[in-house]
């Protein structure tokens, strides 16, 4: 019977763990690897060959979704009802392979739970995000015990050993609001980790150098030693499908370096007032820009992140002030909803990224030796703007008022500032020394391809 170490995905983060796929059968070609998630598309299953897929049944819950912490719920909720299903699907896939192991991403923990005392197979966990963000992750079961208020009703910093102190505004909603029922998944993934056989971080040791040694002296939690923990990152995805895009020829005529470019991922959405704003704030900076605009929200201004109150593609005309896009043509190129992201970050003329801080987009910035300016908006880009700042010192950061609104002026302000001042040079050479170092962890004897293989070493 063959080896075989299984995936077990949660949507949001199947793309990195499938590059985490493709570097174990890299690594160790005896191996083979087994993806199980609900119904993959014919475009995945074909754009991975060396990984063989099964199909776990679609669910839905039976409960509505009225908010988005009932949304990140939810995550945990669909496997918790498909824990049969998976625990069929491998007892099936042991008839004919040796299964070494089973990495469950953390949206996954009710897997652990269930399968832990049913099957004899090491679970590893994968942490899609950084160093600093699992650091959190351990610390809050102790959290958990020694703060009994949630944390939007306090106004404190949370200090964790290794990580920059995030304000408790800043800390992810789902851990801010002890009454809902997705803070307990989460203080319960927390504990898991603990016990699992080790944790997979999509990280690299010299982009997150105080949280990677803290973990490494296993000094997060004052209780339990730290699971045994495997920095692989980045595990960027190297290539896109999509053809060549009308913005990369309007690239190919700028400046080295000279272009800002804005995008604030799939969620990303923002009122037409902040839009304004933000065109308003961009026309004064003077930069040339590349934007990849979404329809504004319909419901005022406050933050992004609803994605069921907006029109699907933007008129131009009646999101910018009067005069923008005449004012800016020669500078600015505008893309409705999706861009290249890749291959726009990887472009000569670009020279600065507007970002929402999530870590995806972080890897491919600091892969490309692009400087950041972070403006998160959902879920965990407050904290990761902290880390993107104070840990990676990758990037700057807008400020926003208490209603997460960032004026036109505070905008101009901090573009200059990245784009065309010290503070920003500063933080452009780091990041091209971040780049390299990216470059040298992955390649034989840097730090990640040893943590490969230390990782597939354990599965043996």
């Amino acid at each position: 019977m063959e080896d075989t170490v299984v995936l077990y995905p949660s949507p949001g983060h199947l793309s990195s763990m499938l590059e985490l796929g493709k570097l174990i059968v890299k690594h160790h070609p005896s191996v083979s690897v087994t993806c199980i998630m609900s119904n993959p598309s014919t475009e995945i299953v074909s754009a991975n060959p060396s990984i063989t897929f099964i199909p776990l049944p679609k669910l839905s819950l039976p409960t509505p979704i009225t908010s988005f912490l009932d949304l990140v719920a939810s995550f945990f909720e669909i496997p918790n009802l498909n824990n049969p299903n998976l625990y069929q699907t491998l007892l099936n896939v042991s008839k004919s392979s040796n299964i070494k192991a089973l990495v469950i991403d953390f949206f996954c923990n009710p897997a652990f739970e269930f399968l832990s005392s049913r099957l004899d197979i090491p679970i590893y966990y994968f942490n899609s995000s950084g160093a600093c963000g699992f650091s959190i992750f351990l610390y809050l079961p102790t959290l958990d015990k020694n703060i009994s208020k949630s944390l939007k009703d306090l106004d404190i910093v949370v200090d964790v050993p290794g990580v920059p102190k995030v304000p408790s505004k800043d800390m992810p909603p789902v851990l801010c609001d002890r009454s809902h029922r997705v803070y307990q998944y989460f203080v319960d993934t927390g504990k898991n980790m603990f016990k699992s056989a080790g944790v997979i971080i999509n990280t690299f040791e010299l982009l997150e150098p105080n949280a990677v040694k803290a973990l490494q002296e296993r000094n997060c939690s004052l209780n339990e030693p730290t699971p045994p923990v495997y920095f692989v990152g980045p595990l960027a995805i190297t290539g896109e499908s999509k053809k060549e895009h009308e913005c990369l020829t309007w690239l190919d005529s700028q400046p080295s370096s000279s272009v800002l470019y804005l995008c604030f991922g799939s969620m990303g959405v923002f009122s037409s007032i902040q839009l304004k704003e933000m065109a308003i704030g961009l026309e004064k900076s003077g930069v040339r820009f590349l934007w990849a605009v979404r329809a504004p929200k319909l419901d005022g201004p406050t933050q992004a992140g609803k994605t069921n109150t907006r029109s699907t593609e933007p008129c131009l005309e009646s999101i910018f002030p009067e005069g923008f896009l005449d004012g800016t043509k020669d500078r600015g190129f505008i893309v409705k909803s999706w861009a290249p992201q890749l291959a726009i970050l990887n472009h000569g003329s670009v020279g600065g990224f507007v970002t929402h801080c999530g870590w995806k987009s972080i890897l491919e910035a600091v892969c490309a030796g692009v400087p950041m300016l972070g403006w998160p908006l959902y879920a965990e880009q407050k904290m990761n703007r902290v880390f993107l700042v104070e840990e990676m010192k990758a990037g700057l950061g807008v400020r926003a008022d208490k209603d997460d609104f960032v004026s036109a002026g505070e905008f101009e302000e901090r573009v200059v500032e990245l784009m065309n001042a010290k503070k920003g040079e500063a933080v452009r050479e780091r990041v091209m020394a971040l780049k390299e170092a990216a470059v040298v962890a992955k390649s034989e004897g840097g730090s990640t391809f040893v943590a490969m293989d230390k990782l597939v070493d354990s599965f043996k």
